[in-house]
């Protein structure tokens, strides 16, 4: 293994006579071999090395237990940072311009042919990058994290005009164009651009200043030009004194660009010496929960948490902050997380992983049927992200269930896996449902779920808002009496709204059918009760491949996929 070579990158207390402006070394705590930390009075050479290395375990390693962690301390770097499977990279300075990479951060197509519809789970937050060919390239697909990042230069979305399946981008500033390209749909908040270029089937802009021109569906153009509230994700970030700490951004209302004009992102400050600093080589649920127990936070440092119990996060005001895809994987038909009723939590980074045991959930906000205020300071989620198969056999009745109001989810992709290296089959990676909101007043920004068995989202609360939805429904079910609803509806919608909703609005939604069997087909992609206000705006299907069809887009509005002999796009701009 790449960890055991390396170790902890270990930071020197004594300064060279050239470093003296640097700031003090980082201080850090054992996070294990998979935390690496570079500083910018290393050896350039070396450092690259190390890049290189990781990155040729990570390259293609879509299903592999490698997790890592790059951590670059305030400072100027001539690296070229290509970015694998499970791979984070983070600049520790309290705003991207701290850290800046002058060469290369990178995304490649994880498939031959410049193909990025499987470039998953992997990031990079707080840096600052000047490509040294003028464009960076971020050939992106779910799962994947850009955040508090400033391009200097250009930035495409794609590999030489290969599909892509994107994607996220929020709190992020790029100083020249963005070209989406290929790009089948994307989602950016709170960022900001001289231009952007290029669309394909569902682009949602919120909170951006400099709308592209045109307006849906030709562009495919969602815009919302302000976001009405967000928490930012929790960050690290390296003190005066060399220390680390983590900055837990302040609720913002009514917002639009990036967080950090100002100088830094307004947010508490909580010293990392306040965290339980937990270890997968080392810690169970048990100890986990015994330091959560004494009110400590939470950083999870790379690796799988095989969990015999779920991580239970009851005090108000929490961090758990996971690193390098920390994947949390649950092995005893539990829930691997639960996050009590209370105000302020903030849970960021984590891989959510069924394991062969049927569980209920794998992460559960809030209790059933308990209903309590949490607007001033609300719970957000931050790349939360869920795994049913691919890896291994995982079995799961909704995998993230939330049930506390006022809550925010900022970004999630929620898969059963279509493909993958075990545990890939209809009686085999059991998954009813993606998500299952019933809190009142939920907003989720960046909503992607995919392939479950039943209702890909089931929404029973009041007032709650999408800010785009992506959504292939599964690609397997055997036959249409396999998968036909409780009312005898031919399969079930991807996003379902209560008949008891009495309010609900959703912007920018795409669903996909790609079907593996013949004569199977889906009777609507979205589901609603009929009333004056649950709204939706800017829908569309696409049938890919050459089985089934999607009938309608919501409701009875939209029509086929299919029109012989041809496939159709069908949209529909507003509902009712």
């Amino acid at each position: 293994m790449l960890a055991s070579r390396f170790g902890l990158v270990v930071l020197s207390i004594t300064v060279a006579a050239t470093a003296v402006a640097q700031k003090p070394p980082v201080a850090l705590p054992e996070m294990g071999s998979n935390v690496v930390v570079f500083r910018p009075t290393d050896d350039m050479a070396a450092d690259q090395a190390k890049i290189d290395a990781i990155y040729t375990e990570q390259q293609h390693s879509e299903f592999g237990s490698g997790r890592y962690a790059i951590l670059f301390a305030p400072g100027t770097y001539h690296l070229r940072v290509p970015i694998g499977f499970y791979t984070e990279v983070l600049g520790l300075g309290a705003t991207p311009d701290a850290v800046r990479i002058d060469g290369d951060v990178r995304v490649d197509a994880a498939l031959k042919n410049d193909n990025a519809t499987t470039t998953f789970w992997r990031g990079a937050e707080g840096l600052s990058v000047k490509p040294e060919s003028g464009t960076m390239q971020w050939a992106v697909s779910q799962a994947v994290e850009f955040r508090r990042m400033h391009v200097l230069g250009d930035m495409v979305l794609n590999q030489r005009h290969g599909w892509a399946s994107g994607g996220w981008m929020s709190d992020a500033t790029v100083d020249g164009t963005v070209n989406s390209g290929t790009q089948q749909q994307w989602i950016a908040r709170n960022s900001e651009w001289k231009q952007w270029t290029g669309a394909n089937w569902n682009m949602v802009f919120v909170g951006t200043p400099q709308m592209p021109e045109g307006e849906w569906p030709q562009p495919p153009f969602t815009k919302v030009g302000r976001t009405p509230e967000v928490r930012e994700k929790p960050f690290l970030e390296q003190e005066k004194d060399g220390t680390l700490a983590v900055r837990v951004p302040g609720l913002r209302r009514d917002s639009s660009g990036v967080s950090w004009h100002g100088g830094e992102t307004p947010g508490r400050v909580v010293p990392l010496s306040r965290f339980y600093v937990a270890r997968a080589d080392r810690d169970s649920a048990a100890t986990i929960n015994a330091a959560l127990s004494q009110g400590k936070d939470l950083l999870l440092t790379p690796g799988i948490y095989d969990l015999d119990q779920p991580i239970r996060v009851t005090r108000k005001d929490a961090t758990v902050l996971g690193l390098g895809f920390a994947t949390l994987h649950a092995v005893k038909g539990t829930e691997a997380m639960t996050v009590a009723d209370v105000d302020g939590v903030a849970v960021a980074g984590l891989l959510f992983d069924a394991g062969e045991a049927k569980s209920p959930s794998l992460l559960h906000v809030g209790t059933a049927g308990v209903h309590l205020r949490h607007d001033a300071r609300p719970i957000v989620l931050h790349d939360v992200f869920f795994r049913v198969g691919g890896a291994a056999v995982g079995k799961v009745s909704a995998n993230l269930v939330i049930d506390s109001d006022d809550t925010i989810v900022d970004h999630t992709w929620i898969w059963r896996a279509d493909h993958g290296k075990a545990g890939v089959g209809w009686t085999v990676n059991e998954s009813d449902n993606g998500l299952v909101v019933r809190g009142d007043r939920v907003t989720v920004y960046g909503l992607f779920v995919e392939h479950h068995e039943k209702y890909q989202v089931l929404w029973s609360g009041e007032a709650g808002r999408t800010y785009f939805y992506q959504s292939e429904i599964p690609y397997d079910p055997p036959t249409q009496a396999a998968w036909t609803d409780a009312n005898g509806a031919r399969g079930w919608a991807s996003y379902k709204v209560a008949d008891t909703v009495k309010q609900h609005e959703a912007w920018g939604l795409g669903v996909y059918s790609v079907f593996r069997h013949p004569d199977v087909v889906l009777d609507r992609a979205i589901e609603v009760p009929k009333t004056p206000e649950v709204r939706f705006h800017h829908m569309i299907t696409v049938a890919l491949d050459n089985l089934g069809a999607i009938e309608n887009v919501i409701d009875d509005k939209g029509g086929p996929t299919q029109v012989a002999p041809h496939r159709v796009t069908p949209k529909v701009p507003e509902f009712p």
